[in-house]
């Protein structure tokens, strides 16, 4: 899920539908909204977030550091006017990156995912008893699909980013609440948490049939890990 901040209701709208066309999950806020449920959210809640996209609105500066106090997640600003001391002072204030508009969807979500590697060290390592990773999977983060031994593995929206979600978090376990947050979004309604199983299922075996082998491990009532 990603969070969308900017006093332009316009703006957070147009960049939501913009990752709903990718089956990305958003919330749009404006910055006094956006502090008040961030300050109130759970830990459940910012542990779903992938990423903040900031549009460009007074005490912005101020809003990452208050980000950066409560989550690891990556956070992009927008710039609507290209200015060298306003792009300086936004890194000093703890933002991850600076990108002109316009600017596509898939290349905030390639620049999202490359500051969570580098800002959390990749992901995490798996524990020794655990089989080695593959690397015929490729999974690439910024909407394409992804690739074993070199040839697409066409997937629905959801199940690609359950796939992301799982890579992202390698050797943890996730509970089904936890995927159903990242990709449906904390505040998403009339959508079941049971339907993570179906996807989770369904995708289970797309990778057996391509890879011979299972590469996620299910456990009940307890969640799911990528382990291949």
């Amino acid at each position: 899920m990603y969070i969308l901040v900017d006093t332009r209701q316009s703006v957070n709208a147009g960049y939501k539908a913009s990752f709903d066309r990718e089956g990305i999950s958003s919330l749009g806020l404006a910055p006094d909204e956006f502090a008040n449920w961030f300050q109130a959210s759970s830990r459940l809640d910012r542990e779903a977030i992938q990423g903040f996209l900031l549009g460009d609105f007074e005490d912005r500066a101020k809003c990452a550091g208050t980000i950066r106090r409560l989550s690891r997640a990556p956070i992009i600003a927008l710039s609507d006017v290209r200015s060298l001391d306003q792009t300086l002072l936004l890194f000093e204030a703890g933002i991850d990156d600076v990108l002109p508009k316009p600017v596509h969807v898939r290349e905030i979500l390639a620049r999202s995912e490359a500051i969570w590697r580098r800002v959390n060290g990749g992901a995490p390592l798996a524990p020794r008893d655990m089989p080695a990773p593959t690397d015929r999977l490729k999974v690439f983060f910024d909407g394409r699909d992804p690739e074993v031994d070199g040839t697409v593995l066409p997937l629905p929206r959801r199940e690609r980013h359950i796939l992301e979600c799982l890579v992202r978090n390698r050797g943890k376990r996730m509970t089904k609440t936890q995927i159903y947050n990242v990709v449906y979004g904390v505040y998403s309604n009339g959508v079941e948490e049971s339907v993570i199983e179906g996807h989770v299922s369904k995708l289970r075996k797309k990778l057996s049939q391509r890879l011979g082998f299972d590469p996620i491990e299910a456990k009940r009532f307890m969640g799911y890990t990528f382990v291949g």
